[in-house]
């Protein structure tokens, strides 16, 4: 699996390189708090995943596994033999499929809000999406809008399907932190922790948008966690 797309992104800082990723549907922006931050310690690289933000659809697959042959494909581009990766949400996804694909390339692992499948999200959370998806999916070759809407829902039903077993392949130093009033189930966010081994956890007062709301707070877990 290769890369038919150059991903956009945005560069802040000099030193050792932690890359941004963010989640369904947003772009590096989602980042703004820890950009800032962070690039007193890092070089920060924050990405537009494929299809989101600046960077182009391409035709590849649009699919979890296929970001992380982009991200293979980016750091490349980039010169990044390895790097710091703090992925939040689809983008934790992205990372922990990175991470186990191409450990070599990462130095330490950061996964807010991750899931290993659709059934790590809270039900009032998943069950719209699901009927979203489907909804989307039988309108979507009649309408371009409506076939982009059920790729995006398509990740967050399909993706990333990852047996919790294979954590136990995880070597990276990682951190996992989550909102307290997450829309991940807290039992799936403990599980991802507990089979990765010596992960940290991290629960800090916020939703699933914890970075963003409660910027102080997940910088300095997240700081802590880095030693800077």
């Amino acid at each position: 699996m290769s890369s038919d797309v150059s991903l956009y992104s945005v560069e802040k800082g000099s030193g050792a390189p932690l890359i941004l990723l963010h989640g369904n549907g947003e772009n590096g922006a989602y980042f703004a708090r820890q950009i800032e931050y962070f690039s007193r310690f890092f070089r920060v690289i924050a990405v537009d995943t494929r299809g989101h933000g600046r960077s182009p659809r391409g035709e590849a697959p649009f699919t979890i596994r296929q970001f992380a042959e982009d991200l293979r494909a980016f750091m490349d581009e980039k010169a990044v033999e390895k790097a710091d990766l703090l992925g939040f949400s689809d983008g934790g996804n992205i990372a922990l499929v990175f991470a186990l694909r191409y450990p070599e390339r990462v130095n330490r692992l950061i996964l807010n809000g991750a899931n290993l499948s659709g059934g790590g999200v809270k039900a009032r959370y998943q069950l719209p999406i699901v009927l979203g998806w489907r909804i989307a999916s039988l309108f979507a070759e009649r309408s371009e809008k409506a076939r982009r809407n059920a790729e995006m829902l398509g990740l967050m039903v399909n993706d990333p399907e990852i047996d919790p077993e294979a954590l136990c392949a995880v070597k990276n130093k990682t951190l996992v932190i989550a909102g307290t009033r997450d829309m991940i189930r807290e039992r799936h966010t403990r599980l991802i922790a507990e089979k990765i081994p010596g992960a940290q956890l991290a629960l800090l007062p916020g939703s699933h948008f914890v970075a963003a709301e409660n910027p102080e707070a997940f910088n300095r877990a997240v700081a802590e966690f880095l030693g800077v």
